[in-house]
């Protein structure tokens, strides 16, 4: 899973479900049954993590399995180590292998010469697992994906944005991006997104009026106007994002009871205000451990291994 399109809307469906049971079953009798005995994840890390190496390596060891982490320093996949020859070493060992890269083609070439399941955990493009986390909690806030908007303030061209807006359009949820002209959504994801979009009524649509943007949304959500890779434009970036912070007037546009979200990191007094992020319609917490149960999902729907019916 490079993409959150190499899914299809009926499978996302099904790895959440599974991860609403996992979850369940979990908060209720605090074990699960050891689905991944024998199991090794490879997880390589060529960014620093919080939340994806928690989830991950966490999430397997709930279901018995284990996690091998490989820090940036460890392999020097490109340079030290070829990503083919990466690829080929850890799956003669391992089960399946999670990648957080910089570059969206390392995950390619990984998953090319893998013989196994390859998870994009990050890349300059896209970021799917938290997409799978945040249609999880949208799932349990609302209930339904039925006539749903969100709206994504901020960076637009950015791989949460990019995996968010094609989520939507696959589960036929209404999406609006508001950012500022320069730095709207790639265009090729937004071709592929309104291509699904029209199987499933959904509807992609971008703004630079962060107001308009989020008029009767369901869903606010924002992320980092300065990601790991855009430091140099870091002075550019705080003044030209500056009009896009959610701050409690802009959670006003939305619905009463529409929830804010950020894949965190966040930095409260540039893109949310502390007001909003740690207020009541803040489901970040709830959205970072959904890290792990979408996850534990995924893993066990690539090695397609069913959890016993209680």
């Amino acid at each position: 899973m490079l993409s959150i399109a190499d899914l299809s809307a009926k499978e996302i469906v099904e790895i959440l479900t599974l991860a609403l049971e996992l979850k369940k079953e979990y908060k209720q009798t605090q074990k699960l049954p050891e689905l991944l005995k024998n199991k090794s994840l490879i997880m390589i890390f060529e960014k620093p993590s919080l939340r994806t190496r928690l989830s991950f390596e966490i999430g397997m060891t709930k279901l018995g399995g284990h996690a091998v982490f490989f820090g940036p320093n460890d392999i020097g996949m490109g340079m030290r180590e070829s990503v083919a020859d990466t690829a080929m070493v850890a799956s003669s060992m391992g089960e399946i292998i999670m990648a957080r890269t910089f570059k969206h083609q390392a995950v390619r070439v990984l998953a090319r010469f893998s013989k196994v399941p390859v998870i994009n955990a990050l890349s300059d493009m896209e970021h799917p697992c938290q997409t799978l986390a945040d249609f999880l909690t949208i799932l349990e806030n609302k209930g339904t994906y039925k006539n749903l908007t969100i709206a994504f303030v901020g960076d637009g061209e950015n791989n949460v944005t990019h995996s968010l807006c094609l989520g939507a359009a696959l589960l036929g949820v209404t999406f609006v991006c508001a950012s500022p002209k320069q730095y709207y959504m790639n265009k090729k994801i937004v071709t592929q997104a309104k291509k699904l979009a029209q199987k499933t009524g959904a509807t992609i649509s971008e703004t630079d009026d962060p107001a308009s943007g989020v008029k009767h949304a369901d869903v606010v959500y924002t992320d980092t106007w300065i990601s790991m890779g855009d430091e140099a434009e870091k002075e550019k970036r705080l003044k030209v994002f500056t009009p896009y912070q959610v701050t409690g007037k802009l959670m006003k546009q939305a619905k009463k009871d529409a929830i804010f979200m950020h894949d965190l990191p966040a930095y409260r007094a540039n893109e949310v205000t502390a007001e909003v992020i740690d207020g009541e319609q803040s489901v970040v917490f709830h959205q970072a451990e959904n890290r792990m149960w979408a996850q534990m999902a995924l893993i066990l729907f690539l090695l397609h291994i069913s959890k016993p019916t209680s």
